[in-house]
């Protein structure tokens, strides 16, 4: 549907302060069901066994196949700059995030 108010079809995008400082993560979580991809950010520090999620995207299976194709480009934009990005070893991470109480 073509809109006369806008011929290019753009999107005005609006960034306030606070969202423009961006939220640091170093571990995402990824879970799915059927109908949506659910992504939660967070920050672990060093010799701290708990930290709290920072940010959850909720992602509709097509929206998470096609980030998941920017990221991919994204990514070898930047090698092909800045050269190969290296792994470090993966970290012990504990993977209870969920309740742990007994009956």
């Amino acid at each position: 549907m073509n809109d006369p108010q806008n011929p290019q079809g753009q999107i005005n995008i609006e960034l306030d302060e606070q969202t423009a400082e961006g939220i640091y993560s170093n571990l995402a979580i990824i879970n799915h069901s059927h109908s949506e991809f659910v992504v939660d950010f967070i920050n672990m520090m060093p010799g701290v066994p708990k930290a709290k999620v920072k940010s959850r995207i909720i992602l509709t299976p097509q929206h998470a196949k096609r980030f998941l194709g920017a990221l991919a480009e994204n990514i070898q934009r930047f090698e092909s700059s800045y050269g190969d990005i290296s792994e470090s070893e993966h970290p012990t991470i504990p993977l209870n995030f969920g309740p742990t109480g007994q009956a």
